[in-house]
């Protein structure tokens, strides 16, 4: 599988990422065999780059995540996880599902994007993934701690970078407009961009795709599908985490139609559509089972005909703006 640079730091990334919130019980339960089988996959696919977060089940995809890699060499791999939520003992029983994972509420996050917060964040991470580096830190859905981020946060992980504990820096979040802030004000490596650069939703070819590529920032595109609605779009599909539209329904059957007739699938025009635009390196998708992984990795291999994008914004689908990729560049 293709490997690209995260900016200037030299950190390299596979062009498919694996997204570690599944493993961590996301909205339902999955077994740790079933769980190692997903990563194994992964990494018989090619995938190198593997992606959690303290927030992905109170910790358990970063064990999970952990426990499968320290049985691969160091460097082989590329380790990204997020700072921001910090994970403080509960007393009580309950579970997390509030919170969207299946798993019990044995902690609580407490938001923290103080400098101190953001060195504990990774010292804690470490501890959890029984690994001594990390490879990539994102500060993690700051949408509402602006200053914080800014003033405290973001020079902490800029101190972290110059001295070696981490190897590239950045910012991850469901929104392009403070993204676009990081890439102009900061210099951070990477935004990790999910759900705003999609075949349903373009916003972030606005500012943030030109911003980042002027300055030399890369974008790892997650939400590809929008959630499951660019996976399987039917009534009750999933578009950013609650329940499409009508409208969002009928554009998504109308591209898998679309796809369809061009030869191709929905998922692998879905996959391969970041990568008309320069300025991203690669996309990150989560998965919970060995199923899922071959299955995506075997989408992004698919030949996207130039015609099926010629055709979608003759049909409206696309605005005539958005770069799209050569045949093949999925593959």
């Amino acid at each position: 599988m293709r490997t690209r640079t995260l900016g200037r730091s030299g950190v390299p990334v596979t062009v498919l990422g694996f997204g570690a919130a599944g493993i961590g019980n996301l909205f339902t339960p999955v077994g740790d065999d079933e769980a190692y089988a997903a990563v194994d996959a992964a990494w018989d696919a090619g995938i190198r780059y593997f992606d959690t977060a303290p927030h992905y089940g109170l910790g358990l995809s970063e064990r999970r995540l952990g426990g499968y890699l320290r049985g691969r060499p160091p460097g082989s791999y590329t380790l990204s996880t997020k700072a921001g939520r910090l994970l403080e003992p509960a007393d009580g029983p309950g579970d997390d599902l509030d919170n969207g994972f299946a798993v019990p509420a044995t902690h609580r996050r407490v938001w923290d994007f103080s400098a101190a917060g953001v060195r504990r964040s990774i010292e804690d991470s470490l501890h959890r993934l029984g690994l001594d580096r990390i490879d990539v830190v994102y500060l993690h859905d700051p949408d509402d701690h602006a200053e914080a981020a800014f003033t405290q946060a973001y020079p902490e992980l800029e101190r972290l970078r110059a001295e070696g504990v981490v190897g590239a820096i950045g910012a991850g979040m469901n929104q392009a407009a403070m993204l676009t802030r990081f890439v102009r004000e900061t210099d951070i490596d990477v935004v990790l961009c999910a759900g705003r650069y999609s075949l349903l939703d373009q916003s972030a070819l606005a500012a943030l795709l030109p911003a980042a590529a002027a300055r030399g920032v890369r974008v790892v595109v997650g939400g590809v599908f929008n959630s499951g609605l660019l996976a399987d779009p039917k009534e009750g599909a999933t578009f950013d985490y609650a329940r499409a539209a009508p409208h969002l329904v009928e554009k998504a059957l109308r591209f898998k139609e679309l796809a369809e007739r061009h030869g191709t699938s929905l998922r692998a025009a879905a996959l391969a559509f970041p990568f008309g635009h320069p300025a991203v390196t690669g996309v990150l998708v989560g998965a919970r089972s060995a199923a899922e992984v071959r299955d995506t990795a075997a989408q992004l291999a698919a030949r996207v005909p130039a015609a099926f994008w010629a055709d979608a914004r003759a049909h409206g689908l696309l605005p005539a703006e958005p770069p799209t990729p050569e045949p093949k560049e999925s593959a």
